[in-house]
């Protein structure tokens, strides 16, 4: 059955950035992680990519959710809620700071759905990075639209204690660190830095942790633990996690090649689940 959104599938645009040290130190900083200062030559850390190539989206073209207005590169949905529900990389490549790169992304997939509660959109999006040297990057990112909140959106709480693994770290987000990371990525969905707007119109007990920040943390795990260079990650949102406490990680080896990991709430609901493959050493 053809969709109302079938125009925009094969729609793309290219955005141009160069690749600069500060925003890679500002991250790791914000992650209190150890580290030298980037300096030209070196790799941007897998994922981490996604501190460039940023919307400049002018204040008077947003919407009241602080996301810009629907339309242009992805489809005019109009469903007002909309989440970063995953994806799929692969690292062909290493982005190097000093390069100038280009992203080009595609609409690949428009579907819609009738969920249990009401309708969704989701939307799927190839991003490719290339420098000089050639293709770098491949992404695939899946967004989902819903319906507006009706009423109080608190989740029920987990009801298995968080499992132990083979690798565990326990993280705790705060209204800082969410911030952080909105002005890093330029992200001005309120959901992540606005209290009133967040509990009052989305009806959430809380400010949200962004998805991408979940999932460089689930990467972080594995890398922390496996010192090869990552070929692949994906990674699926399961389930809000909200700043109220500790977030925890647990992750292991599913082969020689991969591992999994999963973070999860302080009330022990699944948050997210990820895969990483590694790469050869050299």
């Amino acid at each position: 059955m053809p969709s109302r959104f079938d125009e925009w599938i094969g729609r793309t645009e290219t955005v141009e950035d160069l690749v600069t040290a500060w925003p890679i130190d500002a991250l790791r900083a914000t992650f209190d992680l150890a580290g030298l200062p980037a300096r030209a030559g070196d790799a941007v850390p897998p994922m981490w990519h996604w501190l460039f190539f940023l919307p400049t989206t002018h204040r008077s073209q947003l919407g009241p959710d602080g996301h810009a207005q629907r339309g242009g590169f992805l489809p005019p949905v109009d469903l007002p809620r909309r989440m970063f529900a995953g994806g799929r990389t692969e690292f062909l490549a290493p982005l190097r700071v000093g390069q100038v790169a280009r992203r080009t992304g595609t609409v690949v997939e428009v579907t819609e759905k009738q969920g249990r509660s009401g309708p969704l959109v989701f939307v799927t999006a190839r991003f490719e990075v290339a420098t000089e040297d050639g293709l770098a990057i491949v992404e695939e990112q899946d967004l989902v639209y819903r319906e507006a909140a009706t009423g109080s959106q608190r989740l029920p709480p987990g009801s298995d204690p968080t499992p132990d693994a083979a690798w565990m770290r326990t993280i705790t987000p705060d209204a800082t660190m969410l911030f952080r990371f909105s002005a890093l990525t330029f992200n001005g969905h309120r959901i992540h830095n606005d209290y009133p707007y967040v509990t009052g119109v989305e009806g959430y007990p809380g400010l949200i942790v962004h998805g991408p920040m979940t999932a460089l943390w689930l990467l972080g795990l594995g890398r922390s633990n496996d010192q090869r260079p990552v070929t692949r990650f994906s990674f699926r949102g399961r389930s809000p996690l909200f700043c109220d406490g500790p977030v925890s990680l647990r992750g292991g080896p599913i082969d020689d090649a991969s591992a999994s990991m999963s973070a999860w709430s302080a009330d022990h609901r699944l948050a997210m689940t990820a895969e990483v493959t590694f790469g050869s050493r050299g």
